[in-house]
């Protein structure tokens, strides 16, 4: 029994070449382990070039339709300068027009205005021809003042109601704005430079002057 286990117990020579070829078929795996992670390096480093080339085309086939070209700046100011100068002149020819209705509508207003004063002027002118007509011309002289002092006061009270104001300063002090001076003469009552003695009315219409009055003006003592 000891005999065949001895003759079964491999040799020096035997276990030396069992080693060797453990160690070869070790560094055979370890050479087929490199190679096969050498090939995959080298598909992980080819795919994304791939993708890449691929992805250009994608992007190019999703980019939106290139926009159409800008308008001209110089052309954008010209329509914009032709568009101001059409509104300017139809805005000029709209002032025109209402410059013209304006006129006509005021001239209107004068016109009236005019026609019923002159309406008014000519009642009392009927009343002065009714005066002087020789039927009805009175023998007492005192009736007929009546009746011119009556005109008067009519013709006077249209004149008012018109607006007309009478100037009569006698005693005020000068003044050019208002006044004419026609003299100077020595007052023993008017101060000097205030008005002694009106020799014609003036008259103004509200706030304007019609006609200045004539008037003498002190001179003091």
């Amino acid at each position: 029994m000891a005999e065949d286990l001895n003759q079964q117990e491999p040799t020096a020579e035997e276990k030396a070449k069992i080693e060797n070829d453990v160690l070869k078929a070790a560094e055979d795996a370890m050479k087929m382990e490199a190679e096969a992670n050498n090939a995959d390096a080298t598909q992980s480093t080819d795919a994304p070039a791939d993708a890449a080339a691929e992805q250009p085309a994608e992007a190019s086939a999703e980019q939106p339709a290139k926009p159409a070209a800008a308008p001209d700046p110089t052309e954008v100011l010209k329509q914009q300068l032709a568009d101001a100068n059409d509104r300017n002149l139809r805005l000029m020819a709209e002032f025109d027009n209402y410059r013209r209705r304006t006129a006509k509508e005021q001239l209107e207003l004068i016109e009236t205005a005019n026609g019923k004063l002159l309406e008014k002027l000519s009642e009392v002118q009927d009343n002065f021809e009714r005066a002087f007509a020789s039927e009805n011309k009175a023998q007492d002289l005192e009736a007929f003042e009546k009746g011119m002092q009556m005109i008067y006061n009519q013709f006077a009270k249209i004149l008012t109601d018109a607006g007309l104001e009478q100037i009569d300063p006698t005693g005020a002090e000068f003044d050019p704005n208002m006044h004419e001076a026609l003299m100077q003469q020595p007052s023993e009552t008017v101060p000097e430079g205030h008005v002694v003695t009106v020799f014609q009315k003036g008259y103004k219409l509200k706030n304007k002057i019609l006609k200045t009055a004539k008037v003498i003006v002190s001179s003091g003592k």
